[in-house]
């Protein structure tokens, strides 16, 4: 029996996992795909988001979402039940696509496809990894031996890299393909500079590809028949130990650095002084990551909001469901230490 491929997406907090894979969906001219999309916090925006894309070939049943935590850390709770759920439907699907969390080490989800109830019918087509170009660009999510040395030299209780810095190392390094996504917000120079610094931490040969809204051919992102199971991908801290001579776990990890919380609002009578909230809110306590639907005052459409550092974005999805609890919430992902209640009271201010 022909394993289906698998495709994993990968990518930091807003770096555009679900447009990409929204834009699979609309163009699969045929192809029958499965998606599991992993969730960092308590409500499924992702996946609601591509239930309603509106395509035949995207139905509810073909949409698997985890919201338990990490898919990389649930890995015998989680993962492996939902894919023995999907290879056993009568109708198996030609592809599967997961979305990770942008919180998640993909490393430890490819190792996940040696479990013997899925090797045999399932192999990992690729792992495909977004890069924010204009984060990248300021210097947010990059790994910078000089500017960590200078903070470093500046404070001398810094000793190491940031986490994220070390995440996006991570994601780099386990990619078959590289997507620079939101290349048109930033300068041809910066792309270049951008390309530079993905090439430090990219294994050999791997593709880099320009990309805006979404909009790549999915012949370019599926079908790499990489078979990535079968490569021993380490992850920064496992590549460390092991020059150090020191023996690895390869299912260590844990995401005690960040965290996420729920803003549960009422409606809205504004959609542009709320964009202007988050945004606030958004640089004012360094958020990460802010994303979700809105009830807005009079209008009979769901808002989605999506916000990444002061790039805040809305858009009306579709129409509230008859019976639907018609409300505003709001994931707000960040680092640890967050000021919960200064967050909530800028996003529930009047407007």
């Amino acid at each position: 029996m022909q394993k289906i491929p698998t495709t994993v997406v990968t990518g930091f907090l807003g770096a555009g996992k679900s447009t990409l894979i929204r834009n699979l969906i609309e163009n699969a001219n045929g192809r029958r795909i499965a998606l599991i999309v992993n969730e960092f916090g308590d409500v499924g925006v992702d996946g609601e988001m591509l239930k309603a894309c509106g395509n035949p070939s995207c139905t509810e049943d073909d949409i698997v979402e985890l919201a338990n935590g990490c898919i990389c850390c649930t890995v015998a709770e989680d993962f492996v039940p939902t894919m023995e759920k999907i290879l056993a439907r009568p109708q198996r699907p030609d592809c599967i696509v997961i979305e990770t969390s942008g919180l998640a080490l993909p490393q430890p989800l490819v190792r996940a496809f040696n479990w013997p109830e899925i090797k045999t019918q399932v192999t990992v087509d690729g792992v495909v990894t977004l890069v924010d170009a204009a984060a990248v660009a300021e210097g947010r999510f990059a790994a910078d031996e000089d500017a960590v040395e200078a903070q470093r030299q500046a404070d001398e209780n810094l000793d190491h890299e940031t986490p994220l810095s070390e995440l996006f190392e991570d994601q780099i390094a386990c990619a078959d393909l590289i997507l620079i996504s939101k290349s048109d917000l930033v300068s041809d120079d910066a792309l270049i500079d951008v390309e530079t610094r993905i090439a430090e931490d990219a294994r050999p040969a791997v593709r880099v590809v320009r990309t805006r809204k979404g909009d790549v051919a999915p012949e370019i992102v599926l079908g790499l028949a990489a078979a990535a199971e079968d490569d021993q991908r380490l992850s920064h801290h496992e590549q460390e130990h092991l020059a150090a001579g020191f023996s690895i776990d390869l299912h260590d990890h844990d995401h005690d650095d960040f965290e996420s919380f729920v803003v549960p609002l009422g409606s809205i009578t504004s959609p542009e002084a709320f964009a202007g909230r988050v945004r606030a809110a958004m640089v004012e306590h360094d958020i990460l990551r802010l994303k979700g639907f809105a009830s807005v005052a009079d209008k009979a459409m769901r808002l989605v909001v999506q916000a990444v550092g002061p790039r805040v974005e809305s858009y009306f999805d579709r129409e509230w469901r008859e019976g639907e609890d018609r409300t505003t919430q709001l994931v707000v992902i960040g680092q640890a230490g967050l000021n919960r209640e200064a967050i909530i009271r800028m996003l529930r201010a009047p407007g």
